[in-house]
């Protein structure tokens, strides 16, 4: 899979937020993809209190959600943690394990925000420039925006806005569970992004892109 270089990777908080400021306007928020056959999920764990970052990717078929390829890539961690700033810390071992993949995802859905994020560029939308690859942020957590509330059947949902600016949507994907937050990474619209996310997950509050990569991510 080819990587696009579009920053040095920075050392410093000033200098990540530079890079989001630069890229978020590089955002593509409507469809932009052709058929998918393959859906990813990206998850990172940490080792060695958090010395070593371990970033996997599994990937499923589409719509049977079968497992057909996976990687995992262990790295030293170069970069703090920083609340909004934790795509620099995680996407360097999510490339070394893309690079290592036989099959290439057509969708990626990230264990994080999208548009989501105090800046519009969380994790996802980071990845999703990065790889060119349409992608979809899905938080477990809010990180920023305000909503009302979600019924609680699967599939109801609500929109999370944020300084006027609808950033994405609270989704309940199982009836008495807490909704998941799913935002825009790239290529995608907010609908579609609903819709796929749904079509990922089954038993579970997670989907199986999301479950699959935590498994590996986790050991």
């Amino acid at each position: 899979m080819q990587v696009k270089t579009l920053h040095d990777w920075p050392t410093t908080a000033q200098a990540a937020v530079a890079i989001q400021q630069q890229l978020r306007s590089q955002i593509i928020t409507h469809n932009d993809f052709g058929p998918i056959q393959h859906v990813a999920g990206v998850d990172v764990g940490f080792e060695e209190q958090g010395a070593i970052t371990r970033a996997a990717i599994a990937v499923l078929s589409w719509p049977d959600l079968q497992l057909k390829d996976q990687a995992i890539a262990r790295q030293p961690t170069r970069f703090p943690y920083i609340p909004g700033l934790l795509s620099f810390r995680e996407i360097p071992a999510i490339l070394e394990a893309f690079q290592q993949l036989q099959l290439s995802p057509d969708l990626l859905l990230c264990d994080g925000q999208g548009l989501a994020h105090p800046r519009r560029l969380g994790i996802a939308c980071h990845l999703g420039l990065l790889t060119n690859l349409p992608s979809i942020g899905v938080g477990k957590t809010r990180l920023i925006g305000s909503h009302a509330e979600v019924g609680n059947q699967r599939g109801d949902w609500q929109p999370l806005s944020d300084r006027n600016q609808v950033i994405g949507a609270v989704l309940r994907t199982r009836v008495n569970t807490h909704p998941l937050y799913i935002s825009v990474g790239h290529r995608i619209g907010l609908e579609t992004a609903i819709a796929y996310v749904i079509g990922c997950t089954t038993r579970y509050r997670l989907p199986e892109t999301t479950r699959s990569a935590h498994k590996l991510a986790s050991g």
